[in-house]
């Protein structure tokens, strides 16, 4: 088995990063410098609000930002008003502010509420969790950063971009709530406020196959299922909804969701259901993928797409006057996300903007002229 490959893709506003084993996708990430996720981050903040109910606490952090501090994690015996010194567990995500846990440091806390230092991004998380794989970007600056902290021999960089088609499309695959089955089928994907919910379609030949065939594409599912949960980083309360198949059949399912589980640590299965669906929770960390671009996507990431699709096709008409035709509403968007626009026209040079109300979602592009 060949060692993990870290790709690290950067463009303006984005910096998307790809974990592949043996050429297949197992972590992917979004992150946008401009507003980080957070993780890992080491904060001064002050104790706010205790919050018995919650069995915890409510902190007041730097940028008008609340947290939460369980008693679990530090905020047990701690009193309003006091300072303390705090990393980010979990990202701010469904409404609710980051999750926090109490750190040790030198010397009392004192205010004001700041940030004392960025946490690892997803290039640096994944290569501790594999540290045989090798890192390949395709940003100089990137390149730099990451070779001062894991060393020049673990860092590849290359004109080239690192992210090729295939791979390209598996990230906006992430965006979609349709995942195509081999051998036909397809995962729909439904995340709410309350729970994801994921159902397993047999597709246009379901009547045709008997229980053998619709137990074959129900552990095939359930094991794309687990992945696209890890990639699309889903969490909380999770049901499934099995194809083809009798409530008193799908138990004997139970074996291949609890071996498509076991790879994530976060990913605990519960059991099935009284209406025959299988019941899963994950551990929340990270903004889930639908939060991140928006499902359908958001302005904002249709932008930074339409961007990031054009400073490739840009690199092929150096010196080429560029236009980025796109509704109103991606246009504001980009126009207010910190540093997007300045970063193409460092790249690529000076970008035409032309509003478009009826461009369609989907269709911003970035052409000459």
């Amino acid at each position: 088995m060949a060692a993990p490959l870290i790709l690290v893709s950067a463009s303006p506003g984005e910096q998307r990063t790809a974990l592949l084993a043996d050429g297949r996708l197992e972590a992917a990430f979004i992150e946008r410098p401009g507003r980080p996720e957070g993780i890992g981050d080491l904060h001064i903040a002050r104790l706010a609000a205790r919050a018995p109910a919650m069995a915890g606490a409510f902190l007041a952090m730097a940028g008008g930002e609340t947290g939460f501090l369980p008693d679990s994690a530090g905020a047990k015996g701690r009193g309003e008003g006091e300072w303390l010194r705090v990393a980010v567990t979990r990202a701010a995500q469904g409404g609710k502010g980051p999750r926090l846990a109490l750190r040790p440091g030198d010397g009392a806390p004192e205010g004001p509420p700041r940030l004392l230092e960025r946490g690892p991004d997803a290039p640096l998380r994944l290569a501790a969790a594999h540290p045989t794989a090798l890192l390949c970007t395709d940003d100089a600056a990137s390149a730099a950063r990451l070779r001062a902290a894991l060393g020049p021999e673990r860092v590849a960089f290359s004109t080239a971009p690192a992210f090729d088609d295939a791979l390209e499309t598996a990230f906006d695959l992430l965006a979609s709530p349709e995942v195509p089955l081999e051998g036909g089928g397809r995962l729909t994907i439904h995340p709410t406020p309350a729970l994801v919910a994921i159902d397993i379609d047999a597709g246009s030949a379901a009547g045709r196959r008997d229980a053998a065939a619709h137990r074959a594409l129900n552990t095939a599912a359930l094991a794309e299922a687990a992945r696209q949960i890890r990639l699309r980083h889903l969490a909380g309360a999770i049901l499934i909804d099995m194809a083809g198949l009798a409530v008193a059949r799908r138990k004997a399912l139970l074996p291949a969701m609890a071996e498509a589980a076991a790879p994530d640590p976060d990913l605990r299965l519960i059991g099935l259901t009284g209406l025959g669906l299988i019941e899963l929770q994950r551990r929340r960390t990270h903004r889930p993928w639908h939060e991140v671009v928006g499902l359908p996507p958001s302005p904002l990431s249709r932008g930074l797409l339409a961007l990031r699709r054009g400073l490739r096709d840009a690199a092929a008409r150096p010196g080429a006057p560029l236009t980025l035709t796109a509704s109103p509403a991606v246009l504001a968007a980009l126009r207010d996300w910190p540093g997007a626009l300045e970063e193409f026209h460092r790249a690529a040079g000076p970008l035409h903007l032309r509003p478009d109300p009826l461009c369609p979602p989907g269709q911003e592009h970035v052409h000459a002229g």
